[in-house]
């Protein structure tokens, strides 16, 4: 069951026993293994959420993510020489308005993504809306605070987290993380309605065949779907 936003007042600590910082270090080192395996090949990544927060839970994702448009020749590649097997390539755009992005999935729940447009401040902000980190920070161990699901602020202490709503301390978060608070706002927004409505279907979801690069599928979504066409070309 997904994580609910939670509206009341909440500030507490929480305690890591031995067995979540191992689940931590487990994780964090096949995130590692991606990024570096990216690295060799001159892509810059982040990884963001619970791995780069260090609050994970056995059902956390790892999504490294790669803040520019790469050519997916290259991360595929990058990828096939370190013997990362792909399980399957997918475009995904949630809305209209927001940017289109590759998702070269590992299995169901590791995948390296990559926009295939420019994308809007927000967008690039939502990463470190939920805690963005670096293979060099990974490397040293080094946590970052962000906000998970529940929207609560994640901040990492020497025996495991802080957390505390966000809610109606917006300014703070946006301070805190780097962040626009336009970007808190619309990240709060969109959880809240979720909570309301539910989780509501993505805009485009096309999943690439074998002989298909990710620029060729998005010529082709382009060329079908005025949408796509007017997306495209509205930040460049």
């Amino acid at each position: 069951m997904a994580k609910k936003p939670l509206r009341r007042l909440e500030y507490k600590e929480v305690t890591y026993n031995a067995r979540r910082w191992a689940l931590l270090e487990k994780f964090r080192q096949k995130t590692m293994q991606i990024m570096e395996a990216l690295e060799k090949f001159h892509l810059e990544t982040i990884v963001h959420g619970s791995i780069a927060r260090g609050d994970v839970t056995e059902k956390s994702d790892i999504d490294v993510f790669i803040p520019y448009q790469p050519s997916s020749f290259i991360v595929e590649t990058a990828l096939e020489q370190a013997g990362i097997v792909v399980n399957r390539r997918l475009i995904v755009q949630a809305t209209p308005t927001y940017a289109m992005k590759a998702y070269v999935e590992i299995n169901g729940k590791t995948s390296v993504s990559f926009p295939l447009m420019k994308m809007r401040k927000v967008e690039r902000e939502f990463y470190k809306f939920s805690g963005e980190t670096t293979l060099k920070n990974l490397r040293e161990g080094l946590r970052v605070p962000g906000v998970d699901k529940r929207l609560m602020l994640i901040e990492p202490t020497e025996e495991g987290h802080r957390e505390s709503t966000i809610i109606e301390r917006e300014d703070h978060v946006a301070k805190l993380l780097g962040i626009s608070v336009e970007t808190v706002l619309d990240r709060v927004h969109a959880l809240l309605r979720r909570d309301d409505v539910g989780r509501t279907g993505v805009f485009i979801e096309k999943e690439l065949s074998a002989d298909e690069t990710f620029e060729m599928a998005l010529k082709r979504l382009a060329d079908q779907n005025p949408a796509v066409r007017r997306r495209l070309t509205s930040l460049s």
